[in-house]
């Protein structure tokens, strides 16, 4: 007997040390992290204390409280008087760093979290999140014992997503926010319209979705390639979606609830083929047109995709438009696009010509400069900043314009020199649409300009190399895209995104020192078990 109590015990003490030696696994890296022995062990007996008047706090105690009881069962109490167990979420500025960071101490019985803003509060049930499993209907989650002090290394830290070739649902994104805040990035990068399709509500403007957002699309065609499938049946139909204003105020809201912040791209003067099939008299040759597909056209000249900058009307429509997206979207910035315009249409438009003359325009660069700057004035009259793609820097860059650096870091370290604040989001490797592995024989169809792994992802630094020190301060940070050419659904958008979104969330978090690719892969197991855990699709070699 009493060798089998013995044996009892060095099973349990084994068990115990087995748990408190197991490492905490939380992607980004946090800032500082100390793991202590023992855990506190969430079940019905928790109670959540915070200041109801508290806005931000409420709905983030209420997040983590949907959190566990969807994974365990357990409903956590609120403000729960003279509770055993607590956690306490408490806004305190007395020594907590920046906006978005905090202080996160684990105890047996209690959790305290501060932060100076509900960001940092967020973060910090982010981060306790990580450490439970993914579902354990009935049974306890435990949480290390710990203590976490943490901040972010940049303001933006960002996602865009082109929903123009492939349309997502209200629920794709919602779940894509999910993701995004679970890994602390703060940005989504909405590119609501293009050639292909334009994607948002405008109350001023019904035909922009009425014909804007529907365009003919060939069976089993791969976008931008030509058709290799047997067709049966009607070889062409109609394909497209657009967003109400009330699903954008909801989705917009249920972001803000993560703390991201949504930036909607609406594109000018180039790339805006759909809303000319919509009003063709704002281009320049005022003829009609259907809503492009190149997988059916195969010409990129059959179609005006520029808006006419000689044209006064161009101004008036544009301003409207934006005056409606101004109203939707809370964020301070409002994306313009400004890239890959084709000035062959400017070169031949009377109008355009006109104005040049008029202004002193030497080449239509400068036509494109006039314009951006005249729609950076309408966009700062609502309150709002304009951002646009490395390409707004031709001719002259507006004086307040935010840069997207994409083609390289060019761009960016120009802007950057010219004291421009800039975000770095370079093809390579931060596209994310792009292939994940050398042997991408058998993966899904996707440009072959850069193989995009997930080492090069998290080995990216957003500060150039030949940026000077005293213009660092004006890298914001650095998002990933996602151009949908070849994107079609949910399953695929996941399987493109993951891991590598985890590497770069990790990049622009984590303090530049602790970087550590082999230390990455370790903690990215874990995430990897609950995305399968949760049916969630990911690349993995």
């Amino acid at each position: 007997m009493k060798y089998i109590i013995l044996t009892i015990i060095s099973v349990a003490a084994a068990g115990l040390m087995l748990f408190a030696q197991e490492p905490v696994s939380i992607i980004p890296l946090p800032a500082q992290l100390t793991v202590h022995k023992d855990f506190f062990s969430v079940n019905n007996n928790v109670s959540v204390q915070y200041d109801p008047k508290n806005e931000g706090l409420r709905s983030t105690a209420e997040f983590l409280q949907g959190y566990i009881e969807n994974a365990s069962g357990f409903r956590l109490g609120s403000n729960v008087k003279g509770s055993y167990k607590n956690i306490l979420l408490n806004i305190s500025s007395a020594g907590e760093p920046g906006d978005e960071g905090y202080t996160l101490e684990v105890q047996k019985n209690t959790i305290k979290i501060s932060a100076s803003r509900p960001a940092g509060i967020f973060y910090a049930i982010q981060s306790l999140i990580q450490t439970m499993p993914a579902t354990r209907p009935g049974r306890a989650m435990r949480i290390p014992c710990m203590l976490v002090k943490d901040q972010p290394r940049f303001k933006w830290r960002g996602l865009m997503l082109d929903v123009s070739r492939h349309f997502f649902s209200p629920d794709d994104i919602k779940r894509l926010l999910n993701l995004m805040a679970s890994f602390k990035m703060n940005v989504f990068h909405w590119h609501l319209c293009d050639d292909q399709g334009w994607r948002l509500e405008i109350k001023k403007y019904p035909r922009l979705t009425e014909t804007g957002a529907w365009r003919n699309e060939k069976q089993g065609a791969l976008f931008y390639q030509k058709d290799t499938t047997a067709l049966t049946g009607k070889s062409v139909y109609s394909y497209g979606g657009y967003y109400t204003q009330e699903e954008v105020k909801e989705i917009v809201a249920y972001a803000a609830m993560r703390n991201i912040m949504v930036v909607p791209e609406i594109e000018m003067p180039g790339h805006s083929g759909a809303a000319l099939a919509a009003y063709p008299e704002y281009s320049c040759s005022g003829l009609p047109q259907p809503v492009p597909n190149i997988a059916v056209s195969g010409n990129f000249d059959s179609f005006s995709s520029n808006y006419c900058p000689g044209n006064p009307d161009t101004y008036t429509f544009l301003e409207e438009i934006i005056t409606e997206v101004a109203q939707l979207f809370p964020s301070p910035y409002i994306h313009i696009g400004g890239d890959e315009v084709n000035k062959k249409s400017w070169k031949l438009c009377p109008k355009c010509q006109s104005v040049m003359r008029h202004e002193g325009l030497k080449n239509e660069e400068a036509l494109q400069s006039f314009f951006i700057k005249k729609i950076e004035k309408l966009i700062h009259s609502k309150g709002k900043r304009l951002v646009g793609w490395g390409e707004i820097l031709e001719g002259g860059l507006a004086p307040d314009a935010v840069v997207m650096s994409w083609v390289g870091e060019k761009s960016g370290i120009e802007a950057a020199n010219m004291s421009h604040e800039v975000i770095m989001c370079p093809g390579n490797p931060l596209y994310l649409n792009r292939h994940q592995t050398e042997a991408f024989e058998k993966e899904p169809h996707a440009p072959k300009y850069s193989i995009n792994t997930l080492q090069k992802v998290y080995q990216y630094n957003p500060v150039p190399l030949l940026l000077p020190s005293d213009k660092h301060h004006f890298i914001l940070g650095a998002q990933a895209v996602l151009w949908t050419e070849f994107i079609d659904s949910t399953n695929l958008l996941e399987y493109m995104l993951l891991p590598r979104m985890c590497a770069l969330a990790e990049i622009v978090w984590s303090p530049y020192e602790k970087q550590n690719f082999t230390d990455f892969k370790k903690r990215l197991q874990p995430r990897l078990a609950q995305f399968k855990q949760k049916g969630i699709r990911y690349f993995s070699n």
